[in-house]
């Protein structure tokens, strides 16, 4: 089953009011990862007023969410709502705010959180991560002209080649086409070329 996450660490600041909001978007895994993320902005920015944070996990259908001393509602859960509104999981946001001696108001806070989260979050870039199996394949010279134009055509992609005797290949493959992949390989070769599943991960697609 496919899902969408961010492909790398953000920044993204806006001003307002004279209040900096700085947010920071990362890919993370895990509760620790996302935590040690959280702390790791906290301390950069241990200068700051506030760090508001929320992150967003596959791991448990985890969701958590920190206003850091901002009013109740007007913070953390703007941030959590940035994340979930683009359908993202695996991710953290951070946005640390440097008070510039004006109050802003419910509506102020909830619109530059909401606007320094969202900011991170699309600077981060969205891509959509997908489960593949990952499968060595042996051929000989001739079988492997034959059969990279099936590999391109589902898009699979090539992990490491060993061209020796015969030609060994490691390559991922969406989980959901194994099967017809590896029926379509042995039909078009007479079962000279074999495919043996070695492996399972998740990718970028």
């Amino acid at each position: 089953m496919s899902y969408k996450t961010v492909k790398n660490l953000s920044e993204f600041t806006i001003v307002e009011k004279k209040s900096e909001f700085i947010g920071v978007c990362a890919p993370v895994k895990t509760e620790e990862e996302a935590i040690a993320f959280v702390n790791s902005i906290k301390k950069k920015h241990s200068a700051a007023r506030h760090n508001v944070y929320a992150y967003v996990l596959r791991d448990g259908f985890t969701q958590r969410f920190s206003d850091d001393g901002e009013p109740h509602g007007t913070a953390g859960m703007p941030v959590l709502d940035s994340i979930r509104k683009a359908d993202l999981t695996d991710v953290a946001v951070v946005v640390t705010r440097y008070f510039g001696g004006i109050l802003l108001g419910t509506g102020g806070l909830v619109r530059a959180y909401t606007a320094a989260a969202s900011g991170a979050v699309k600077e981060a870039g969205i891509a959509e991560v997908g489960d593949f199996s990952v499968l060595e394949i042996k051929a000989n010279y001739s079988d492997y002209q034959k059969i990279m134009p099936l590999i391109s055509s589902i898009n699979a992609k090539i992990e490491d080649s060993d061209f020796g005797l015969d030609v060994i290949m490691k390559i991922m493959v969406r989980a959901e086409d194994e099967k017809s992949f590896v029926a379509t390989l042995i039909e078009n070769t007479n079962g000279r070329v074999s495919a043996t599943k070695v492996g399972e991960k998740s990718d970028f697609i």
